[in-house]
């Protein structure tokens, strides 16, 4: 599979960033770039290699599982530009 300058100008429009036609060749060479290396990786034997997460064996701390609400609401809808009965507030991104 390969990456066109039309595949680059559809995702830019999706994801909603401008792109210059001038960048459009260049970032599909990028991206096919990209998806080579990920055919290299598809290419390699890991019959037998169990998963990890670190190349060092940790553990890690346990606690009880308890379910909070924090209780700082407040203090996290300080943040927000706007807020309304407890929640975020924010622009519709779905057209």
């Amino acid at each position: 599979m390969s990456v066109t300058r039309d595949d680059v100008r559809k995702v830019a429009r999706l994801s909603r960033i401008a792109v210059p036609e001038e960048r459009l060749d260049e970032l599909a060479g990028e991206l096919n770039g990209i998806l080579g290396w990920i055919d290299q990786l598809n290419e390699v034997d890991v019959e037998g290699v169990e998963p990890m997460t670190s190349v060092v064996e940790t553990k890690l701390p346990m606690r009880d599982d308890v379910v909070t609400d924090g209780n700082i609401q407040d203090q996290v809808l300080a943040n927000a530009p706007r807020s309304e009965h407890g929640f975020f507030v924010v622009p519709k991104a779905v057209e």
